[in-house]
């Protein structure tokens, strides 16, 4: 396989992976009201279908894409896609709102293990100058996922069950698995030889998981208990990491890499803002609206297909210019879309929530791409795993403080009881609060990208391949 062909295959595996897991997560939105009629969930427990899933992917992220740059990513990949594939499969037939958040663990922990090598090995392979294309392409599948994943999740939901959302994953991870056997030739593990930090990635799964369990149940006194233990057990980890010669997570990308501190900040930020978005307006308009779920699925389409047609373009540009300014400029975008949601009412017309979908999804893409390429261009290959892993696990923590976000101030305002016509003005006044938190936070990642400094010099020319990069003032 000649250099061209081994850039093709890469890309078309890292776009298949790229799209199954949002499509799961964009269907499984439009499905939850589905899902809490028949298990007869309140909003609160409801979230946790979404919630259970991201805290499993956030705790294993790190500790799977250490192991995929030591033992090799392909590996890694492919057994992370037949898991996810596997517990689809179980989550199709679950027969109680237990063992649907056990299994959507699972499908979490196979998550992991694709977040944490995918972009790894896309990374491996691309030159830094072609790297802001296609992670854009990559992005761009992932939009595609969350594009497609409302329409047909809300058909499959309307005309057959919410199990069936579930069993469209089975046949796409196969095929996935397929592709990469027969396509993906090689393995990489620039890390090899190195030790694994088992001890470390207990304490990090450990304490990552019982502070996001935490944020998602504040302000309850166990949710304020969780979140101090969790904090401690970050500074156990920090404290054992520095005394390790081959650390789980090397710290020093964020004591002494800028760009790469500030780019997962901002990713954190940008996603704490923007996550819970399509959880809320799904149950505004089955809820409020009163419109199918198909029809539901067809709005919330907007704002993922705007992302998708725009980002492979963002990420053209953020090869060209600063990858600082296009993404800071994509989340200026993002804060005025939450600031138009924060007047929606019971009465706001489709039009409105559609303009407002299509200036989100500008924002989503002009930030997401750029923030990707400048991560993964800021650290040695040797590190891509962990690189991968980090800015997924900020990723996945932005959105359980999202939907923590979301859970709280459906508890403030609403208690734990099922979202019935009466509590509709309520419901909205909620939606508000919402989307207003979540503009503060989009308001703030604005400057932390800003932040960030510059990724290339002052002649505008990337710096060599495989240099540890740091912003200069």
């Amino acid at each position: 396989m000649n250099d061209s062909e081994a850039k093709r295959a890469a890309l078309i595996v890292a776009v298949s992976g790229s799209f199954v897991t949002p499509f799961m997560a964009s269907s499984v939105n439009v499905a939850l009201p589905s899902i809490g009629t028949e298990f007869r969930m309140d909003a609160v427990l409801l979230s946790w279908i979404a919630t259970s899933y991201l805290l499993a992917a956030a705790a294993f992220l790190v500790p799977l894409g250490r192991l995929a740059d030591i033992h090799g990513r392909k590996k890694v990949y492919t057994l992370g896609m037949a898991l996810f594939a596997v517990a689809s499969l179980l989550c199709a037939i679950a027969a109680s709102a237990g063992m649907l958040i056990f299994f959507r663990v699972l499908q979490g922990v196979g998550a992991a293990m694709m977040f944490g090598t995918g972009m790894a090995i896309l990374t491996s392979v691309f030159p830094l100058e072609e790297r802001g294309k296609v992670l854009g392409i990559t992005v761009a599948a992932v939009y595609v996922g969350l594009s497609v994943g409302p329409f047909i999740g809300g058909v499959v939901t309307e005309h057959f069950s919410w199990r069936g959302v579930f069993l469209i994953n089975v046949p796409i991870g196969l095929a996935t698995i397929g592709l990469v056997f027969w396509k993906l030739k090689g393995e990489w593990a620039e890390a090899k030889g190195e030790e694994f930090d088992l001890a470390g990635s207990i304490i990090y799964g450990t304490a990552l998981t019982v502070l996001m369990y935490g944020l998602s149940v504040v302000p309850s006194l166990t949710g304020v208990v969780l979140v101090g233990i969790g904090v401690l057990g970050a500074a156990v980890f920090v404290k054992w990491e520095n005394r390790q010669q081959s650390p789980v997570f090397n710290l020093s990308l964020f004591r002494q890499n800028r760009v790469f501190a500030f780019s997962g900040l901002a990713a954190l930020l940008h996603y704490s803002a923007t996550f819970a978005v399509t959880f809320l307006l799904s149950i505004y308009l089955q809820q409020v609206k009163g419109i199918s779920p198909r029809s539901a699925g067809l709005i919330l389409v907007t704002q993922p297909a705007v992302m998708a047609i725009f980002s492979p373009l963002a990420g053209w540009i953020s090869d060209r210019t600063e990858p600082r300014i296009v993404a800071s400029a994509g989340m200026g975008l993002t804060t005025i879309g939450l600031i138009a949601l924060t007047s929606l009412t019971q009465d706001s017309s489709l039009g409105f929530m559609i303009g407002s979908l299509v200036v989100l999804g500008f924002g989503f893409a002009f930030f997401s791409s750029p923030n990707m390429n400048a991560i993964m261009s800021s650290v040695e290959k040797r590190f891509y795993g962990v690189a991968s892993g980090s800015v997924g696990t900020m990723r996945l923590l932005g959105q359980v403080i999202s939907m923590g976000v979301a859970t709280v101030i459906f508890a403030l305002f609403m208690g734990r009881v099922q979202i019935t016509p009466e509590y509709r003005p309520i419901l909205v006044k909620s939606l508000n609060w919402a989307f207003a938190v979540s503009a503060v936070f989009c308001g703030v990642g604005i400057f932390a990208s800003l932040a960030r400094g510059r990724l290339r010099n002052s002649s505008n020319t990337d710096l060599p391949d495989g240099r540890s990069l740091e912003a200069e003032d």
